[in-house]
């Protein structure tokens, strides 16, 4: 069931209608639970299943964690968390990707080996459930919190509708404690989260899908080597495309849960305005990169063990966060870049004096604009399906590509791409230090309803070919 289809404003308005009945807060979260593993069957009714376990699995660790008597007990509870969530996800996830590479290897080194094919479906949102279960025994595990005290909200939390599939990643300690009272809705509330709906509906559908796909697509979805401008262009589109569809979904996800009465937090902050790279990642998927810095890079040792120590920490942290997103080496790659990009960046601030790099605003906008342009470098990865298209692109990029070129966009391409991708800069750079509650509360009612019925009017004109949201398959 996606955000961007007329079953789900169906399902939407009878789940808010059934919040509104007057009835105790226990039935309404049963209620709430029950609308969640439905909007998750609506795809594939047997993953369901999946939800059960780590539900289950995690609630009962979480439990004998915190009541074990020796730290080898904790130990052990603690490993069966991990061994079922990330034994899920490796096998529904990585399995084919494993045995891919395996057989590669042994034809490598001339040894005939053909396995049975691996038709494996990759369960909706397993990345995400499986982080967010995760965090909750870890928590427990490093003495942050108490297992909750009701199951149904821990269930709750864990199969929430709004974020399951997409994130954002929720800690289980900013969740269930929305859980204790009813939420009062005002309706100045429940026009904010209508309003962010829309806005992420008009991201998605308008932005993403309506203008920028088609441009991406006429590029990296066709065989042969497009020209310098091309292909530059189609993966500067890529960039304003993989933000209004994954932001656009966030923003969907925050405003229906606003509708509920429920807080996730944000997952974007302006992320194109970013001033280098570390500065990058505090905006982009903030969800996933705060939880791979708390469980990840910081148990590793962070930057606590010396230089070196910081270095391996760090790239080891960016290849996870690029294979999380996929089983390609291509994901892995960019996780990669971005891994050296972070590496680069330490040691120009060593170099560089800090009151000339971030005192003037011309140096901070042409930092700004090279982190952007890195930025879709490493895009160019996470778009291609191969490493043979991914080295065509970057190689075009640079001027090195086939002479005369195979492929070439449009006037009007180029022009859509250039108007889009200006306005979305120009929006974050201006927003970069505001949040989208400042803008609106200082902006007149008047225009605030002419934005929407803008939007509105752009999702019906703008809505081309129906598209998932591109995170749904990780």
């Amino acid at each position: 069931m996606l955000f961007n289809s007329y079953t789900f404003i169906i399902f939407f308005a009878v789940v808010v209608a059934f919040n509104y009945f007057p009835l105790r807060w226990r039935l309404k979260k049963a209620g709430l639970l029950a609308a969640s593993y439905l909007f998750y069957a609506a795809w594939n009714p047997p993953f369901v299943i999946l939800l059960w376990i780590s539900t289950l699995v995690d609630w009962i660790a979480a439990r004998r964690i915190y009541n074990a008597g020796s730290k080898t007990a904790r130990k052990l509870f603690m490993s069966v968390s991990l061994a079922v969530n990330l034994g899920l996800l490796c096998f529904f996830k990585y399995a084919g990707f494993l045995l891919e590479n395996f057989t590669a290897l042994m034809h490598w080194m001339h040894i005939a080996y053909e396995p049975a094919r691996l038709d494996i479906i990759i369960p909706l949102g397993i990345s995400f459930y499986t982080f967010q279960t995760l965090s909750y025994t870890l928590d427990i595990y490093r003495g942050k919190g108490r297992p909750w005290h009701s199951f149904l909200d821990y269930a709750l939390y864990v199969a929430f509708f709004p974020q399951l599939v997409a994130g954002p990643i929720v800690r289980a300690f900013h969740f269930l404690p929305q859980c204790l009272k009813p939420p009062k809705v005002t309706g100045r509330e429940m026009a904010w989260g209508l309003s962010l709906f829309t806005l992420g509906l008009f991201g998605k559908i308008a932005i993403a899908d309506g203008l920028l796909a088609p441009v991406v697509e006429a590029i990296y979805d066709v065989n042969g080597s497009p020209d310098i401008v091309s292909s530059w262009c189609a993966t500067v589109a890529f960039a304003g495309q993989i933000f209004c569809d994954f932001a656009g979904y966030s923003t969907c996800a925050i405003g229906v849960a606003k509708c509920l009465g429920f807080n996730l937090p944000d997952n974007f902050n302006s992320p194109y305005a970013a001033i280098g790279f570390s500065d990058f990642w505090r905006r982009w998927h903030m969800s996933l990169s705060t939880w791979l810095r708390d469980y990840l890079y910081i148990p590793l040792g962070g930057n606590r063990k010396g230089g070196f120590r910081t270095q391996i920490n760090t790239m080891l942290t960016m290849l996870i966060g690029g294979l999380w997103h996929g089983a390609s080496w291509t994901f892995v790659i960019w996780g990669g870049l971005h891994g050296l990009y972070l590496l680069a960046e330490r040691l120009v601030r060593k170099i560089a004096p800090a009151s000339l790099v971030w005192s003037r605003i011309p140096i901070r906008m042409f930092l700004s604009l090279v982190t952007f342009a890195l930025v879709c470098v490493a895009w160019v990865f996470f778009r291609a399906d191969t490493f043979e298209k991914a080295f065509l692109m970057i190689k075009a990029m640079f001027g090195l590509g086939c002479n005369p070129p195979g492929l070439w966009l449009t006037s009007l391409d180029l022009i859509i791409t250039s108007g889009v991708s200006f306005a979305i800069l120009a929006l974050h750079w201006c927003m970069r230090n505001h949040s989208l509650e400042e803008i609106a509360d200082r902006t007149p009612w008047w225009l605030k309803s002419l934005a929407l019925a803008g939007m509105m009017i752009a999702i019906v004109i703008l809505s081309g070919e129906d598209r998932a949201f591109i995170y749904f398959q990780f």
